[in-house]
């Protein structure tokens, strides 16, 4: 109940702020590349359930049905306004909207398309036990996907060899440990990497402590 309400209200109080830059985005968007100002790329969420996930669009339209879902920054499919948001992470600010829906928690395992989830062992399926979240342990220990797969010639394997096992064993050590007071750390790191301060290896071992 606790996490419910200050995802909320936190929320509610962010998107209040840059409601001003996400109405500049948005215009941005618009001005830039043909196509929709948001992206609603279908998502597994808790107990297996699936949502449609808000980002702003940075890639052209039909970027899926062109392309897997691993996107390294040298991806032709990146518009030129997307390879700005994606750097600063300005993409993921709708995801608020899915947070006030209960779709999603400010802090949380990353949500997966389905043929990642399909990929689950029984094991790995306990992520899906909380909703899922904007930010959590693994995306401060990689906070850019991107550019470890930019040149890979099979961008999927890369993702699947290099990414996934560490991020799926960070996913599910916040599960295990997870409390509000952790919540509230990974915020707080969250904003200092996106800042180019990225304190995860300090970070990261506090946890181990826990």
């Amino acid at each position: 109940m606790l996490k419910r309400t200050f995802d909320i209200a936190l929320s509610l109080a962010a998107l209040v702020v840059v409601w001003p830059l996400l109405t500049l985005v948005a215009l941005v968007i618009r001005l830039d590349s043909r196509g929709p100002v948001f992206y609603r790329g279908l998502r597994v969420g808790r107990f297996g359930k699936p949502f449609h996930i808000y980002k702003f669009r940075t890639m052209v339209v039909n970027a899926d049905q062109i392309g897997g879902p691993s996107t390294p920054d040298d991806d032709p499919r990146i518009t030129k306004v997307g390879r700005s948001l994606r750097k600063y992470k300005m993409d993921e600010l709708p995801q608020l909207i899915n947070v006030l829906k209960g779709e999603m928690s400010l802090v949380g395992p990353r949500p997966e398309v389905q043929a990642y989830v399909d990929m689950f062992n029984d094991e790995e399926k306990e992520t899906l036990t909380v909703r899922p979240g904007i930010t959590d342990w693994a995306s401060l220990w990689n906070p850019d996907e991107g550019a470890v797969l930019k040149g890979s010639p099979d961008p999927e394997k890369t993702y699947l060899e290099k990414i996934r096992p560490e991020k799926i064993r960070l996913q599910l050590l916040y599960v295990r440990k997870r409390s509000f007071w952790v919540d509230i750390r990974i915020l707080m790191a969250t904003v200092l990497t996106v800042l180019g301060k990225p304190p995860k290896d300090t970070i990261l071992a506090s946890l181990k402590r826990d």
